[in-house]
């Protein structure tokens, strides 16, 4: 039952036919986990929190630093040199202190990621490397976590969501293996549009309450490419890779 406050907060999502108030007690008993407060997770983050998703983690090891703030607008230029989760924990509460904020001021690795994501419902990788996004993918698989991808360069972007089932693709069918050194280009070296990130970011959050809520049709199969430049939006078909390393027939990846 929502208190009077909460039905106030939440009026303009309970208003939704496909949610109502019953869909908003699902998104505040629900526990999402984000990795990474850069780009993709100042929006993921900022739509989680507002639309009332209960517990929220997160989890940076890394600093804020002036080149950040062009994308990562959970962070103003007072924090720079703060730790990124303290700075996206003290926004993100004053925002709605109805949601109980975790934060995690470490890098994600094999030996600490099952015990942080195994109390959350759903995973969204904000990361910004190949290494953490193939990390995160094989953990949400072996878990049996939904994991909610995204990722940008430049003035492109794309997202797509992964379910762990038996004809349902995982990132690794997309990418197999990781790429090598030099081969693809990062931010870094190209760099990226701050709004780009945005853009993804809120899909993927949105991604992640229509699952939490149990409504709508998710891009489970599909990758969603997003063109800046030219403002359009394509989807290529995500199928299933019997040959992938980890969900294939004969996977050769069986542990972390």
């Amino acid at each position: 039952m929502l208190s009077k406050l909460q039905a106030e907060r939440y009026s303009r999502n309970i208003l939704i036919k496909e949610i109502r108030e019953k869909g908003q007690e699902k998104l505040l008993n629900s526990k999402v986990l984000c990795v990474g407060t850069g780009g993709l997770g100042s929006a993921i983050l900022y739509y989680l929190v507002s639309a009332g998703v209960g517990k929220v983690g997160i989890v940076d090891n890394e600093l804020v630093e002036l080149s950040n703030l062009q994308r990562q607008i959970l962070h103003c230029t007072q924090d720079i040199g703060k730790e990124k989760v303290s700075s996206a924990k003290e926004k993100l509460t004053q925002l709605n202190s109805d949601v109980e904020i975790v934060t995690y001021n470490e890098r994600i690795t094999k030996l600490n990621i099952r015990d942080i994501i195994k109390g959350y419902d759903a995973v969204i990788d904000g990361s910004d490397n190949f290494e953490t996004r193939f990390l995160v993918n094989d953990a949400c698989y072996f878990i049996k976590k939904p994991l909610f991808y995204g990722a940008v360069l430049a003035l492109e972007g794309q997202a797509s969501t992964f379910v762990a089932g038996e004809n349902n693709p995982c990132y690794r069918c997309l990418y197999p293996e990781l790429p090598l050194e030099g081969v693809i280009l990062t931010t870094r070296e190209v760099g990226v549009l701050g709004a780009v990130p945005g853009i993804i970011g809120i899909i993927q959050a949105t991604e992640c309450i229509k699952y939490l809520v149990g409504i709508g049709e998710l891009l489970i199969g599909r990758l969603l490419i997003y063109d800046a430049l030219r403002l359009r939006f394509r989807e290529a078909i995500l199928k299933k890779d019997p040959k992938c390393p980890l969900c294939g027939t004969n996977p050769v990846i069986k542990r972390l």
